[in-house]
């Protein structure tokens, strides 16, 4: 057989998240002619509004620990990691010009800590490699075989060998992930779980006393212990914020897989917190019994526990006023402080999505009922913390799609 000279194959990328840029990459690496599409008028958007608090690109633990932070999907996504995982991201950052750095919870971000001198070098090599950029294309499904788009000049249709669908979740729908894609799949047979909101915050009831005093607060150096779907016991230790109207941030994100099953399935969740992670129970009690004079039992624990401002607030919301006034139930309070979470925060609140494309129905990154329909990213059905885990995983996945599209069409040539 005669070679075929490359570029051969027109393959076309549909969404400009880090997953679509990924897979556009390995694509033309590949030698394929690569097309992206994106219904905004530039890429990377929800990439750039998650670099404004500082770029977390990766994350630095060791990598049998990393892959677990993916849950019951771990093995789903561990082929791609394994040849793309977080050293690999690193490399790869490097490899644009922009150094990286470990911070101190051992989470991966660029020396500046931005996200825009790494899209710009990125979309230059992208640019470099070939890849044709088309914006403010929303892609409507197919049409006659070709690939349907609305554009500011009107309908289109166009025919590609391949096609890699990286259109992210429900979250940010103003960033472009407005999920619109899952009827369009589901109409060619193809099985997508619900979307539903991840690394989100919670409504708490709380009172409108505790609501205008303590909104907005943090609460710092605190653990939670909560139960998950399977009734195993989770306790994690860090910080999180009380809001109007319930509570969100990173400790919350952590647990937020768990907790929503768990609404789901009860129409409610029980948080514990202990506000003070650093005094064992028995030394708590002994500050709480210890004779107090005068003093209230607010000015008491600030001065024996340093629980005050927001702290102190919990409990007076939390604890009625009779275990308030027994030492020793406030002792108990004090270390394992429930807190009940009544639904989830809407997915369009949400840093990222759990549901999408189920694993059952892809063989690699291709839809079984679509051979030469690959995807990629946060539309298939896994979910990760935050902490760098949702982009390596994108990355990856993406990388995957745009290797394997390329594979498969080679393999079709040659047959």
């Amino acid at each position: 057989m005669s070679s075929v000279s490359l570029p051969s194959f027109r393959v076309a990328v549909i969404g400009g998240g880090p997953a679509g840029l990924m897979a556009a990459q390995a694509a033309a690496s590949s030698g394929a002619q690569v097309d992206l599409f994106d219904a905004m008028p530039s890429v990377g958007r929800k990439f750039l509004l998650a670099g404004r608090g500082g770029m977390n690109i990766t994350h630095a633990e060791g990598y049998q620990s990393f892959v677990t932070r993916y849950g019951r999907q771990s093995h789903r996504l561990r082929p791609a990691l394994d040849q793309f995982g977080p050293q690999q991201v690193r490399d790869w950052v490097h490899g644009l010009g922009v150094d990286t750095f470990v911070g101190s919870s051992n989470r991966v971000f660029p020396t500046d800590m931005k996200a825009a001198p790494l899209l710009r070098a990125w979309l230059h090599r992208l640019r470099e490699s070939g890849v044709q950029f088309h914006m403010r294309h929303r892609w409507t499904g197919w049409q006659d075989g070709q690939l349907a788009f609305d554009t500011p000049d009107g309908p289109r249709l166009l025919a590609f060998d391949a096609v890699i669908l990286a259109l992210g979740g429900g979250s940010w729908a103003r960033l472009g992930s407005d999920g619109a894609w899952v009827p369009l799949l589901q109409a060619q047979g193809v099985t997508v779980e619900p979307l539903a909101p991840a690394n989100c915050g919670f409504d708490v009831d709380w009172s409108a006393h505790f609501s205008s005093r303590h909104a907005g607060e943090p609460l710092a150096t605190v653990a939670i212990t909560a139960t998950d779907i399977d009734g195993l016991t989770i306790k994690r230790q860090g910080q999180f914020v009380i809001t109007a109207g319930g509570v969100e941030g990173s400790l919350i994100y952590a647990l937020s897989a768990a907790l929503r099953e768990q609404i789901a399935r009860d129409g409610s969740a029980t948080i514990w917190l202990d506000l003070v992670p650093d005094f064992s129970a028995e030394r708590v009690f002994d500050e709480v019994t210890r004779p107090r004079g005068a003093r209230s039992m607010s000015s008491h624990l600030q001065s024996r526990l340093g629980i005050k401002g927001v702290k102190s607030g919990l409990l007076r919301e939390c604890v009625s006023a009779a275990d308030f006034a027994d030492p020793e139930k406030l002792a108990r309070a004090i270390k394992l402080l429930p807190v009940i979470l009544t639904r989830p925060r809407p997915i369009d609140e949400a840093i990222s999505s759990a549901g999408g494309v189920s694993f059952e129905d892809i063989d690699g990154s291709m839809l079984r009922a679509m051979p030469g329909v690959f995807v990629a990213g946060e539309m298939l059905d896994w979910e990760a913390p935050t902490g760098g885990y949702l982009l390596t995983a994108c990355l990856a996945g993406g990388k995957a799609a745009g290797e394997q599209a390329v594979a498969w069409l080679e393999k079709s040539l040659s047959s």
